[in-house]
C-alpha cells in the first residue's frame, strides 16, 4: 500500500504521520495519480492546527504533480501517462492519490513536475489576486507583504510584468535581495521599520490603490494605513494567526476603504476559470517573466520538519515534498 502524511488530530507537526493508506480504484470523474512531486504551502499548517477544521483522519497537502497511472468511468480529457498537476482538493502528501479531474490541469511542455507543484496554488493565488480581485494596471504602485515568500515572490514578478512599482515587505534584512530580485522597486524590513510611514514617504503622502496582505493579525491594522482613500485592503492569508474582530466603521474613517477576503477555491470554482488561471500562470512562467524559486526540498516523509521549518520562517521562496 502506498504511504502518505496524515493527521488523527489537530496540532503541532508533531502529529503528523507517515503512514500506510488504503487506495481503491478511481471511481467516475477521477484518475489515479503516482505523486512525482508535492507542493508546501502556508494553508496545510492551517489544516493540521486545526485553524481551518477539516474533517479528520485527514491527508494533508494542497497541490502536487504526477502522472496518471489509471483511469476511472467518465474521464474523457486524461489518459494514462499523462502529467498532470493540481491545486485542491486535499490530500496531496501521498505517494499515490485520487484526483477528481475536474481539478486537474495538463502540465505545459517545458515545465518540470517540481515547478508545476510548487507553483499551483501559489501560483494561482496570485492569479486572481492580481488579475481578479484587483487588476493591477501599469504605473500602479501596490503593497505586497511577505515579499520573499511563495506567493510574494510569484506575485511581486507578475505585477512587475505588468507594469506596477511594488512596494514588497519582509521580516528580515536577509530576505531584502530576495525580494529585490523578485521585482520589488522598494523594500520595507518591518522588524525596523513601520510599514505605512515608509510607504507614505516613498507614495509622497498619497498611499497605493491596494495591499496583499498575507501575514494577518500582525499586518491587518498598518496595511489599512497604507491605502489611498477608496484603496482595497486584500486579506488572503493568516501566518501571523487570524485578524480579531474589526468595526467595518474603521473603512470609513480611514478613507471609505474597501476590504475583501477572497480564496483561491471562489476564484477557480468553475472548470473553466481553473483552465483560465492555469494558462495564464502556465505562460508567464515559460516566457520567464515569473520564476518559480524552490529553495528547499524534503523527503516527503519528512514533511513534519518542512512545516515546522516552514512556521519559524526559515524557508524562502517555495519548498516541494518529494515522494
Amino acid at each position: 500500500m502506498p504511504y502518505a502524511i496524515r493527521i488523527h488530530e489537530c496540532g503541532g507537526p508533531d502529529k503528523m504521520r507517515w503512514e500506510e493508506v488504503e487506495l481503491g480504484e478511481p471511481g467516475p470523474g477521477e484518475v489515479r495519480v503516482r505523486n512525482t512531486a508535492v507542493g508546501l504551502n502556508y494553508i496545510d499548517t492551517y489544516h493540521r492546527s486545526g485553524l481551518y477544521p477539516m474533517q479528520l483522519p485527514l491527508t494533508l497537502g494542497s497541490e502536487g504533480a504526477g502522472v496518471i497511472e489509471a483511469v476511472g468511468p467518465r474521464v474523457k480529457d486524461f489518459k494514462v501517462g499523462d502529467r498532470v498537476a493540481y491545486a485542491q482538493p486535499i490530500g496531496a502528501c501521498a505517494e499515490v492519490a485520487l484526483r477528481p479531474v475536474a481539478r486537474l490541469v495538463k502540465i505545459a511542455a517545458g515545465v518540470d513536475d517540481k515547478t508545476a507543484a510548487a507553483m499551483m496554488l501559489k501560483g494561482m493565488t496570485a492569479w486572481y489576486l492580481c488579475r481578479r480581485t484587483y487588476r493591477v494596471k501599469k504605473g500602479d504602485t501596490i503593497v505586497v507583504h511577505a515579499a520573499a515568500g511563495g506567493v510574494g515572490q510569484i506575485l511581486c514578478q507578475w505585477t512587475k510584468y505588468l507594469g506596477a512599482n511594488v512596494i514588497g515587505t519582509v521580516g528580515s534584512e536577509e530576505k531584502v535581495a530576495i525580494a529585490k530580485k523578485a521585482g520589488c522597486k522598494h523594500v520595507i524590513v518591518t522588524s525596523r521599520e513601520k510599514t505605512s510611514e515608509r510607504v507614505k514617504a516613498i507614495t509622497k503622502g498619497k498611499g497605493v490603490p491596494v495591499v496583499y496582505d498575507g501575514v494577518g493579525k500582525d499586518t491587518f491594522m498598518d496595511s489599512l494605513d497604507c491605502l489611498s482613500p477608496l484603496g482595497l485592503m486584500v486579506s488572503f492569508g493568516n501566518a501571523s494567526g487570524p485578524v480579531p474582530p474589526v468595526n467595518i466603521g474603521i473603512l470609513a474613517q480611514k478613507g471609505s476603504l474597501f476590504l475583501t477576503r477572497p480564496t483561491l477555491a471562489n476564484y477557480t470554482s468553475t472548470r473553466e476559470d481553473l483552465l483560465t488561471a492555469a494558462r495564464e500562470l502556465f505562460t508567464v512562467v515559460k516566457k520567464g517573466v515569473v520564476k518559480i524559486k524552490i529553495n528547499q526540498t524534503y523527503p516527503l516523509r519528512e514533511a513534519a520538519q518542512a512545516h515546522a521549518d516552514l512556521e519559524s520562517r526559515k524557508t524562502t521562496g517555495s519548498t516541494v515534498l518529494l515522494p
